[in-house]
């Protein structure tokens, strides 16, 4: 036998003699917490509600004249009720031409718009038809009552990556956000729940699993989520949606008056007090059969009218904050507006009326 050979036996001999590695054990996982087992529970049972919603624009070839549809963009949404109406926000479907909706189940339907309203970047959309069987709805809570420091849930849609969980807390309450085309987006909640762009028209969740909000925006320079998420209260949805299921628009309250912020903040500065500056009453309004007067143009500058300085005794300062505290009464309902006039406070009721 030659050395080659004997190095060989000797190293099967070794190895034959060498102990076995031991195989690892696996350590029990045990009962999950509590806190974890209700994430679980939650999720799984608002997850059917949750729809996904992607939309397509309508072009024209200016060539061959040809139309044809093109991918804009994607956001979620929720089952609203057993008729298939489903929740979403305004702008997950601006400017769209189609609108498709994917249920949890796989299901797929082309979606006609009921009606929207971009001052609360809300849209309710129609699916089904004839033997539709809707899936389970999410309870509905409240928002009047939300705390900051509770927790909240968010299921959406983010990237496209479908049905997607995340916690947080609500971080903050009456926020508001600046719209590019109209007055801002207000009484928003703030959490810290991860919301990122395709989460938009999602639910927020409390920890009983009730809808409090509907997840609109984000605040972040990179595009994605910075910790600062906003939702539209679940009392804002439950005042506008009924409105845009029956009419499909949203008739907001108003007074019969008109201001604008720009205008209304150099006037504050030139009279150094705080208030919303009557610009324009309409007439034959609530506002006009009480007597309330306009600011004025003179030769010597704008002359003030009624100041209104407070509405049910919570005071207003800005044109859009009067805007919001009329948002939370409905048509018809009476309010009492504090007005100074020529250096005197003065008290108004009025009946809220249709505002354009």
């Amino acid at each position: 036998m030659n050395l080659l050979s004997l190095s060989a036996v000797a190293a099967l001999l070794l190895m034959q003699s060498a102990p076995a590695a031991p195989t690892p054990v696996v350590t029990p996982r045990g009962d999950l917490a509590a806190d974890e087992q209700a994430t679980i529970d939650l999720f799984r049972n608002a997850r059917e509600s949750v729809v996904f919603i992607s939309t397509k624009r309508r072009v024209t070839n200016i060539w061959t004249r040809n139309a044809y549809s093109v991918p804009r963009g994607s956001g979620s949404g929720f089952v609203w009720d057993e008729a298939g109406h489903i929740i979403t926000n305004y702008h997950v479907i601006e400017g769209a031409s189609e609108a498709e909706v994917q249920l949890a189940d796989g299901r797929q339907f082309s979606a006609q718009l009921v009606g929207a309203s971009p001052q609360h970047d809300l849209a309710v959309l129609k699916i089904g038809g004839a033997g539709f069987t809707a899936p389970r709805r999410v309870p509905i809570g409240t928002s009047n009552d939300l705390q900051v420091g509770q927790n909240v849930f968010a299921i959406g849609n983010p990237f496209g990556l479908d049905w997607t969980l995340t916690k947080g807390i609500v971080s903050a309450l009456d926020r508001s956000l600046p719209r590019k085309d109209g007055a801002d987006i207000r009484n928003l909640i703030q959490t810290d729940a991860a919301i990122n762009p395709g989460n938009s028209g999602g639910p927020l969740l409390d920890s009983a699993g009730r809808l409090i909000g509907v997840n609109t925006a984000i605040y972040s320079p990179s595009g994605a989520s910075a910790g600062i998420g906003f939702a539209v209260p679940v009392d804002t949805v439950m005042r506008v949606v009924p409105q845009l299921i029956a009419t499909g628009s949203y008739a907001r309250p108003g007074l019969g008056v008109d201001s604008d912020d720009s205008i209304n903040d150099r006037l504050k500065r030139a009279a150094r007090l705080e208030g919303v500056f009557i610009l324009r009453v309409e007439p034959g309004s609530a506002a006009d059969r009480a007597g309330l007067t306009a600011a004025t143009r003179e030769r010597r500058g704008v002359v003030p009218g009624d100041v209104i300085v407070a509405l049910n005794d919570r005071p207003v300062a800005r044109w859009g904050d009067l805007l919001a505290r009329l948002d939370d009464f409905k048509i018809g309902d009476t309010v009492e507006i504090t007005v100074l006039r020529d250096g005197e406070r003065r008290q108004v009721r009025l009946e809220l009326e249709a505002s354009d």
